[in-house]
């Protein structure tokens, strides 16, 4: 068993013993202090204690502030390696960075609208970006062509690629009298990448509440997808026929979707101010995590047993706001027992996306300012067993 794969084991293991709530009293205090002290300098208000409060310099866990856009981040990600960080913004372009240091390796310049959101394959040899200006392009990732373009009615909210690279899955938006619909294409790696279908292999259109977030879920054959009105679903990749469906699990719009290593569980953030872990065959809810902001993004930590969720108020209200009213922190949350155990801090405005690092290692984070900002863990964030031998080693 990999050690991006006991985090599922461990939530199986829980879900049958059960830990009882005097249980989880009895070990609050312990908890919060460690996480806090693993998390310094930024622990969640009123929960710092005294042994972190007097380690918090010598614990600094310092991030790497990107520099490479102008205007709000809309979606980072890592490829499978780790080694290479992308991000795209509303302005036109997108960034390619080394993740160790931060160093920008180059730009992918070729949209001429916002930048929604972007994906890397399994090879780091193709990325794909979808954008405002209504086309969704495939690039190089090396030399930074452009090596496709599709052209739709409308903007392209969401892509992914499949795992093993061979299709992408769109959204593109309802407006102007056209439906949102969700799009494959096949993608041929037989050539430079040049070689593409302008058709797709399957068009559908969700009924009712229009598809936000997209991606392949735990069998290439479905797809696993998100909607305004709260609700997740699986459609069959090759009729379009919806073939599992949660109406609540979310009561407002869902803004993320992001898959654990294995595909088996997923997260996803919404503007009800809640993340929900689910099981991606049922669309069961196993666990909820409720915040007192709208959640913008969610993402889970490989190797330890966290989730991290990032928003904030929203971005109209955000100059009359200072950081600490506006909750511009990420925050991390046990994933089995649905507790805040500490926050980090740093950006200027709401945090629009998360990414963790393949390994567990670090975690990238970017905001309505601008900034990407890369945090590296420290020794004590591994070390860190707030709930003692419930907790397996990492």
């Amino acid at each position: 068993m990999g050690r991006q794969m006991w985090s599922l084991q461990y939530y199986r293991y829980m879900r049958l013993v059960g830990v009882s709530q005097e249980h989880k009293n009895e070990i609050n205090i312990e908890r919060k202090a460690a996480v806090t002290l693993a998390l310094s300098p930024y622990p969640p208000v009123g929960t710092e204690s005294p042994l972190a409060s007097r380690h918090r310099a010598a614990h600094k866990m310092r991030p790497i502030l990107l520099q490479g856009h102008e205007r709000s981040l809309t979606q980072i990600k890592y490829n499978r390696e780790g080694d290479l960080l992308f991000s795209c913004s509303k302005d036109v372009l997108i960034n390619v960075w080394f993740s160790t240091n931060g160093e920008r390796l180059g730009t992918y310049d070729g949209h001429n609208g916002t930048v929604w959101t972007i994906d890397v394959d399994f090879e780091s040899r193709f990325l794909i970006s979808g954008s405002a200006d209504n086309t969704m392009k495939l690039w190089n990732v090396q030399t930074g062509k452009c090596l496709f373009t599709w052209e739709f009615p409308t903007a392209v909210k969401r892509v992914a690629f499949s795992e093993n690279g061979d299709q992408v899955v769109c959204v593109t938006e309802q407006r102007m009298g056209h439906q949102g619909a969700i799009r494959i294409f096949d993608i041929d790696r037989s050539s430079d990448g040049t070689n593409q279908s302008t058709e797709a292999v399957n068009v559908f259109h969700p009924i009712g509440s229009k598809a936000t977030v997209v991606t392949f879920a735990h069998k290439p054959s479905l797809i696993l997808t998100g909607h305004e009105s709260g609700k997740i679903a699986l459609f069959s990749a090759e009729t379009g026929e919806e073939v599992e469906t949660n109406q609540k699990a979310h009561m407002e719009t869902i803004t993320d979707l992001q898959l654990s290593p294995d595909r088996s569980y997923f997260i996803t953030s919404s503007k009800d101010k809640t993340a929900r872990l689910h099981e991606t065959a049922t669309l069961r809810v196993l666990k909820t995590y409720a915040t007192e902001t709208p959640l913008n993004s969610a993402a889970i930590a490989p190797l330890r047993p966290y989730v991290l969720l990032g928003g904030g108020q929203e971005a109209m209200n955000v100059t009359t706001t200072s950081a600490r009213q506006g909750k511009f922190e990420t925050r991390f949350w046990h994933k089995i027992f649905e507790e805040e155990v500490g926050r980090v801090r740093g950006h200027f405005g709401p945090i629009n996306t998360l990414a963790v690092h393949p390994s567990g290692k670090s975690y990238a984070s970017g905001g309505e300012d601008g900034f990407v900002r890369v945090h590296h863990f420290d020794d004590s964030y591994f070390k860190t067993r707030p709930y003692g031998e419930f907790e397996p080693d990492p």
